[in-house]
């Protein structure tokens, strides 16, 4: 039997991570679940940022005991993942504060329910009848030339 690389279960972690989080965004309709989808996203995606960088039997960059230099980590990788991380922590506070504005004027997060709310409430402030479809323009459709019209 073959012995696993412990970097392969991290690099296939790292990836089922993000795959599990876009399947989450893609799949769901509850508004906090697809948050928490994009979390898990976010936090694969940063794990192969990190992976990387990341050599086996080197020290950190900031470690020097003087003499020969050993073998170092990137830091590159490493800064840009802190900075997703801050950045990634932005845009969580930014949707969970969306996601509670939309719970507290319709009070449901199911995102086809909030569509239907929210597209009747534009419809009744623009004063146009409701759509009937989404793919049906509200002017209605141009009708098909007949036979016979002279065109």
């Amino acid at each position: 039997m073959m012995p696993i690389e412990i970097g392969t279960v991290l690099y296939a972690g790292a990836i089922g991570l993000v795959v599990i989080g876009i399947a989450g965004i893609v799949l769901s309709h509850h508004l906090f679940r697809i948050i928490l989808a994009l979390v898990i996203a976010e936090a694969g995606a940063n794990l192969l940022l990190v992976l990387s960088g990341f050599r086996w039997e080197a020290i950190a960059p900031i470690i020097s005991g003087g003499g020969a230099t050993p073998t170092m980590v990137d830091p590159v990788p490493q800064a840009m993942v802190l900075t997703s991380i801050v950045i990634g922590v932005g845009v969580q506070a930014l949707a969970l504060s969306l996601t509670l504005r939309a719970y507290g004027a319709y009070k449901t997060l199911d995102i086809r329910e909030l569509q239907r709310r929210m597209s009747a409430d534009l419809a009744g402030e623009a004063g146009t009848p409701l759509p009937l479809s989404l793919e049906e323009p509200v002017g209605g459709r141009p009708l098909p030339a007949a036979e016979g019209d002279g065109r």
